[in-house]
């Protein structure tokens, strides 16, 4: 059996919630603990809905502070992105590593928040269905679309498993959140940067540009995976993720 490497911990994207990381869960063969919160009101949850990271980073750390973990490695997915870097401005001293998988440190452009309010409005005329059917097109690649029907299917199964009012809230916060560009040359710990190939929402070049402002951090593309690499290539996020983790483990 493999010896305790340490925790990691992981915030999910949007409009998923925290099973989308069950692929990961192999990590815990290498001796890794795994934990993936469930944002508020997600996946059925009858919490009160997210109304911003501000609340939800405090909310995490008094989560972190429940569960007496020592500096875990925390990280997450788009949304999960915003979570972490967040968390990063109250606690950086948390921290014992970092990972930033398909997402941005920038805030909502005025051409992102006229897409969140499109989105409520689809929201409040066609329900739930209406939002996936509209951001699947842009969380999977192509190929993933067309020749892995699979996958496609458990996005719509995770994503549909919200309460409109959870979606709802989710999207007030997502357009507005802070701007964390500042924090990146504050990250000390080691940082692993993640971005699917054919990654439409949050390009290559954009986690390029997290890598560069991020003071020693690594940068993994996965090949052939979209916005949602982490469920497109799970071999291949999952050997990147190992190989990050087995440097702070050793």
């Amino acid at each position: 059996m493999s010896r305790r490497a340490g925790t990691l911990v992981l915030f999910h994207a949007f409009p998923l919630n925290a099973r989308m990381w069950e692929p990961q869960l192999a990590l815990a063969g290498s001796g890794w603990r795994i934990l993936a919160p469930q944002l508020p009101g997600m996946d059925g949850g009858h919490e009160p809905p997210l109304e911003s990271f501000d609340q939800l980073a405090a909310d995490a750390e008094a989560w972190l502070d429940g569960l007496a973990l020592d500096r875990p490695i925390i990280g997450g997915l788009s949304m999960g992105g915003y979570v972490t870097l967040e968390l990063f401005r109250r606690a950086p001293a948390r921290f014992a590593g970092m990972v930033l998988a398909d997402t941005r440190a920038d805030a909502d452009s005025p051409e992102a928040r006229k897409g969140r309010m499109a989105m409520l409005e689809a929201l409040r005329t066609g329900g739930v269905a209406a939002v996936v059917d509209s951001m699947v097109p842009r969380l999977l690649s192509e190929e993933t679309r067309t020749h892995r029907p699979a996958v496609v299917a458990r996005v719509r199964e995770l994503a549909l498993a919200s309460a409109p009012e959870a979606v709802a809230g989710a999207i007030r916060a997502l357009m507005t959140r802070a701007d964390s560009t500042p924090l990146l040359a504050q990250i000390a710990c080691p940082t692993l940067v993640v971005v699917g190939e054919h990654d439409v929402i949050t390009p290559p070049a954009v986690a390029e540009a997290l890598r560069h402002a991020i003071p020693n951090a690594e940068l993994e593309t996965i090949q052939r995976a979209g916005h949602l690499s982490n469920l497109e290539q799970p071999a291949a996020f999952n050997d990147a993720m190992l190989r990050f983790l087995t440097q702070l483990g050793s």
